[in-house]
């Protein structure tokens, strides 16, 4: 009997390949102001130690047959906490991307952001394009950061955008389906994730990628994110490849 190869929801082939590691990486980094904390530290020092550990992920992607890697960086709900963490995490973001515009885009990153920008302040906003403009040409690993991120803010926006189509008669709504909302979404040139992995230990999803992540492994690890290291993140790709992944189907 000839073996089987299934097909996953984005058209690739499954089967023999179907036991490699994951394409797309998605990190829920959390535990940053746990990590502080634990150490008689401000929250804002743990936020300081978790952007240096994105460094670390991001170079060993390449290595570990990661294409895409998508973090979660600050969240729409992440407006509640206190004005004083709120104001020092847009000045890291604001020094981050400065400090490491060169060397992403001398490590052929190519450097994306996903989120509504509307709250955000113009220094910040320009600093953003600026560094997905640097690394536009890149074409290592594809590194997405999810800034003022909201799985359902996202799905509300692309669908306000593909309701202001069937109003303009661009699109028919005999036309909408599955396949036609995604293109819409902030991650439109994107695969979805294979694996999303939340660090911490908590075990929920805080509204990240909700439709993209319909059939995506996940790992809920108890370790802080200041704390997860390269080869924590080999070894759960590694397990990640034992994963029977039948996307719905039944294999014969």
């Amino acid at each position: 009997m000839a073996e089987q190869t299934d097909t996953a929801p984005d058209g690739s082939a499954l089967g023999q390949g179907a036991h490699q590691g994951p394409r797309h990486v998605a990190i829920i980094m959390d535990g940053n102001g746990r990590w502080a904390q634990s150490r008689g530290r401000p929250r804002l020092f743990g936020h300081h130690a978790g952007a240096k550990r994105v460094r670390e992920i991001v170079e060993c992607c390449p290595s570990l047959g990661i294409k895409y890697l998508t973090i979660f960086a600050f969240s729409t709900e992440n407006w509640k906490r206190t004005q004083v963490e709120v104001a020092g995490l847009m000045s890291l973001f604001r020094r981050y991307i400065s400090k490491e515009m060169k060397a992403l885009a001398a490590k052929n990153v190519r450097v994306r952001f996903i989120g509504d920008r509307v709250r955000l302040d113009a220094k910040l906003i320009q600093l953003m394009d600026q560094l997905e403009t640097e690394t536009a040409q890149n074409d290592g690993t594809h590194l997405t950061i999810a800034l003022n991120y909201g799985g359902r803010d996202e799905v509300a926006r692309a669908t306000k955008r593909l309701a202001q189509d069937v109003a303009a008669g661009k699109l028919s709504p005999d036309d909408v389906d599955e396949e036609t909302l995604p293109k819409y979404l902030d991650t439109h040139v994107l695969p979805d994730p294979d694996l999303v992995i939340r660090t911490s230990g908590e075990a929920r999803i805080s509204n990240f990628l909700l439709w993209q992540s319909a059939y995506a492994e996940y790992e809920f690890i108890d370790t802080l994110w200041p704390d997860f290291t390269a080869e924590e993140l080999g070894r759960l790709c590694r397990q990640y490849g034992t994963r029977d992944r039948r996307f719905g189907a039944v294999k014969t």
